[in-house]
């Protein structure tokens, strides 16, 4: 099978697109087809070498979400089914989605929303996730509060604006000018241009914090925080002394694969009440350029790679 792999740490140039043997499914695992993968941040820090892994770990396929079709199954994979379209946040293990193939487990994978086509089911498995562990796993947010995300048009971030607003919460999110009616036609209700605004000036009584940006933003956040409240980020640890003069909790955390939060994350977009957002799709073969993007530029939603396009005539 074809799959790009990184064989040493670097810039986008360290990818390559090797020939690898197709994996076979062990007990508890199934093998999927893949027809689409997303590209997140996580990826090119790890391709980056900023993530703590060792040169003794490579080569190494990247990529942490996937859409396909499942090939194949092990002992013990139910209730992963033979020719079931599914979509899946593959757990941290030598294994990624920048290939035709790879190995799932049932707790990473959830049926494909019905709605979507693969691309789209692609692009959120890690990032919706991500916004869902952080606004109801750890931030509690319930209908009627108030949540203000930080970096909103970004890939969690636009899941993250849906999310609560699907569930009740009064939404302001930081973005960037140009972003401002793309996160309101997403439902937000106070959209906040950081470069020309301070968020503090203009919001308060918050009871949860989502923090997708970190620095100087986390730590002005503790201004419009209600007493009890939470500041909730993917990227550092919040003040826990702040919060403490607070009453509120400080959480930091890494998100984890649950199959059950995929399906209703599933179902909230076949009820049209959430959809994904791409802005780009490159072929398996230019997976680094997709990286580069990301990485590179403003981005807005998502990026993903179509797996089904032959990388020797892409």
């Amino acid at each position: 099978m074809k799959a790009v792999r990184m064989h040493a740490f670097g810039g986008p140039e360290v990818l390559v697109v090797d020939d690898i043997p197709v994996p076979q499914p062990r007990d508890g695992e199934a093998l999927v087809k893949v027809h689409a993968a997303s590209v997140n941040p996580v990826d090119w820090k790890m391709r980056s070498g900023a993530t703590g892994l060792s040169q003794d770990q490579l080569p190494m396929v990247l990529g942490r979400d996937v859409a396909g079709t499942v090939e194949k199954c092990g002992p013990g994979a139910s209730p992963l089914k033979e020719g079931e379209a599914i979509y899946a946040m593959l757990g941290l293990r030598a294994r990624g989605g920048y290939a035709e193939y790879v190995l799932i487990k049932p707790n990473e994978a959830a049926a494909k929303p019905r709605s979507l086509d693969f691309e789209h089911a692609a692009a959120v498995p890690l990032a919706g996730l991500t916004a869902w562990q952080g606004l109801f796993d750890h931030g509690k947010l319930e209908a009627g509060q108030r949540v203000l995300i930080h970096g909103g048009a970004g890939g969690v971030g636009h899941f993250a604006v849906q999310f609560a607003k699907a569930k009740g919460a009064f939404v302001a999110t930081t973005v960037s000018a140009q972003d401002i009616q793309f996160i309101r036609d997403l439902g937000a209700d106070q959209a906040i241009d950081y470069k020309n605004e301070r968020f503090e000036d203009v919001v308060r009584d918050i009871d949860l914090v989502f923090d997708l940006i970190a620095g100087d933003t986390q730590e002005r956040s503790w201004a419009v925080l209600k007493d009890g409240g939470a500041i909730v980020s993917t990227l550092a640890q919040p003040s826990e002394e702040k919060g403490r003069q607070h009453k509120a909790r400080a959480v930091a955390y890494m998100a984890q694969p649950n199959a059950a939060e995929l399906s209703e994350i599933g179902e909230l977009i076949d009820q049209g009440k959430v959809r994904p957002v791409i802005q780009a799709v490159f072929p398996l073969s230019e997976a680094a350029a997709a990286e580069q993007k990301l990485e590179k530029e403003h981005t807005c939603g998502k990026i993903v790679l179509d797996v089904t396009a032959d990388p020797r005539n892409a």
